[in-house]
């Protein structure tokens, strides 16, 4: 169904995060309650860092890999942890399931003795709920989107290019879902947007890369509109 003319409503957000009462000393029970934890508390640990204010910069993404590196004292396994790229999987359960792989192949490898963190240095699975906030800005079009884009926050960013892929159908960001439903041909715009990946950097670098992508196709395509002119 075309939204012809509807304007794009950005939207800023943070994440809430709460105690679900599960946590992890050592591998094996890391691995127990990876398979017990639910679908959203998986998802806050792979992407909750990208919201969360740091004073450092991690050398892995995900909390699962960083806690494995910083208490476990166990490299291989957070470098396995590491490579996990959320994006591959089809849902939050592919993920499990690829996560538990991991932890099972490393407690195979260890046998009894699997590394164990220190007291007050145990893993604390949290689970997140998304507060949205209406910034009160309204776009008509992409052009109008692209003069903002990097204008915009890190929590918009989050909300309209990485959480909108659990609402979206198609698993797509909120730009993209609205440039398709007008009737104007956005394809190259949502082609590169396609291309952008959005997790193995900040949210700051992402919000640039966007923008670089929104002003590069601004600039050509005022270029071709002054041509046929």
């Amino acid at each position: 169904m075309s939204h012809k003319s509807k304007p794009f409503s950005i939207k800023d957000c943070d994440l809430m995060a709460l105690a679900t009462g599960l946590l992890a000393q050592n591998l094996r029970e890391l691995r127990d309650r990876v398979a017990q934890a639910e679908g959203q508390s998986l998802y806050y640990h792979f992407f909750g860092g990208l919201l969360r204010p740091t004073f450092d910069d991690p050398d892995y993404r995900n909390d699962f890999a960083i806690w494995a590196d910083r208490f476990l004292r166990d490299n291989r396994l957070a470098e396995r942890l590491g490579m996990l790229d959320p994006l591959q999987y089809r849902d939050i359960e592919d993920l499990r399931y690829a996560l538990l792989d991991v932890l099972e192949e490393r407690l195979a490898e260890e046998g009894e003795t699997f590394p164990w963190a220190k007291s007050g240095q145990e893993f604390y699975f949290l689970t997140a709920q998304v507060v949205v906030f209406d910034t009160g800005l309204r776009v008509q079009d992409p052009h109008e989107l692209a003069a903002l884009f990097s204008k915009l926050s890190t929590g918009t960013v989050f909300f309209h290019f990485i959480e909108a892929r659990r609402r979206v159908p198609g698993g797509k960001d909120d730009f993209t879902f609205w440039m398709e439903g007008l009737d104007d041909g956005y394809g190259d715009l949502c082609r590169r947007l396609a291309q952008v990946d959005y997790y193995y950097g900040s949210l700051t670098m992402l919000r640039d890369e966007l923008t670089r992508v929104f002003q590069e196709w601004a600039e050509k395509s005022s270029r071709i509109t002054k041509t046929r002119a």
